[in-house]
């Protein structure tokens, strides 16, 4: 058994079951709800490690679960929907969703795609619930919450700002290309717009940076991407 939680909230009953038997058979042990509300109840209760979430499911829309979830946690979230308008996708993913598939859709497939979410998570060890702090003292991540802190104050980051950080804060002095970032903060594919990289970390530098000429804390490797400055310190919660 390797112990990893998924949890399907789908009010199809027969797509459930599908999906279950498939996934079981990979040894995953899952958990089943027919609601947003059932399925935001064993969110809470279980440590989930996945979850595989219909758009259209009846109480709360799958749209107000992915944000319930993100509140709480970073665990990889997979739409499987019938929604087959690109702008659903797109709020989805946005919402925080790592990848989606639409109806109907192979069990085969979907498997691959929880299976290199996983590879994804474990390759960099991407830490959950965690507090990262700089050597000095001076930068804060809380994990858990989505919070940002400089010396003690606040400062807000965008969505995207933030997992970016996360990304190269929770890998001290990996060197990072722009497509492992892209595909580590965005999980979809994002290819076209790798340059807007370049554009993030330039706002994420005016942010947290004294001298955003001369950064400390996230440092460009000429020819190759970025790593990480003054990391060493990552603290369990």
């Amino acid at each position: 058994m390797n112990n990893i939680k998924i949890l399907i909230i789908e009010d199809e009953a027969g797509i459930s079951k599908i999906i279950k038997s498939y996934l079981e058979k990979e040894d995953y042990e899952v958990y089943q709800a027919y609601d947003g509300e059932e399925g935001l109840k064993i969110f809470q209760q279980n440590e989930i490690d996945l979850v595989l979430l219909d758009l259209m499911i009846p109480k709360i829309s799958g749209e107000e679960v992915i944000k319930e979830i993100r509140n709480k946690s970073e665990i990889p979230v997979i739409m499987v929907t019938a929604k087959v308008n690109e702008d659903d996708i797109v709020n989805g993913l946005k919402l925080g969703a790592d990848d989606y598939m639409t109806k109907p859709f192979s069990p085969k497939e979907l498997i691959q795609r929880i299976k290199t979410v996983l590879r994804r998570i474990e390759k960099y060890n991407i830490p959950r619930a965690d507090i990262i702090k700089t050597t000095d003292g001076r930068l804060e991540m809380d994990l858990e919450y989505n919070r940002f802190f400089k010396d003690g104050k606040e400062i807000f980051l965008t969505k995207n700002e933030f997992q970016i950080i996360k990304t190269l804060f929770s890998n001290p002095n990996k060197i990072f290309t722009r497509e492992e970032i892209i595909e580590l903060t965005f999980g979809y594919d994002y290819d076209a717009y790798d340059r807007a990289i370049d554009t993030h970390i330039k706002n994420i530098r005016q942010k947290i940076e004294d001298n955003p000429k001369k950064p400390t804390y996230i440092k460009t490797i000429y020819g190759m991407g970025y790593k990480s400055g003054g990391i060493d310190d990552i603290l369990k919660k």
